[in-house]
């Protein structure tokens, strides 16, 4: 059974913003972060629990993706009662 998928409106206006910057940026894979997106939205509203947990203090069902040629994640929230999964960020992975 698929989730149904949300972007927040704040994650939506990130997302769009990192898509523009890897557009103008990344002459060898403009395309990259969007397609990257695309096959996370596919994996997290099938299988939704994929995702790493996070730890959060006040987000339950925090988990993550690794979008892994552009080294982002991204975050979202799982809500099995609702069979929905809201993404809430995608956040440059650090590189530690």
């Amino acid at each position: 059974m698929r989730y149904r998928l949300r972007v927040a409106p704040q994650a939506e206006a990130q997302i769009r913003e990192a898509a523009r910057w890897w557009w103008e940026n990344r002459l060898k894979a403009p395309e990259a972060f969007s397609e990257d997106l695309e096959e996370a939205f596919g994996l997290i509203s099938l299988l939704p629990k994929a995702g790493q947990p996070v730890r959060h203090t006040r987000i339950n069902e925090l988990r993550r993706v690794l979008l892994g040629r552009v080294r982002y994640y991204l975050y979202y929230q799982v809500n099995d009662a609702s069979e929905a999964v809201e993404v809430l960020a995608p956040r440059g992975r650090s590189t530690r």
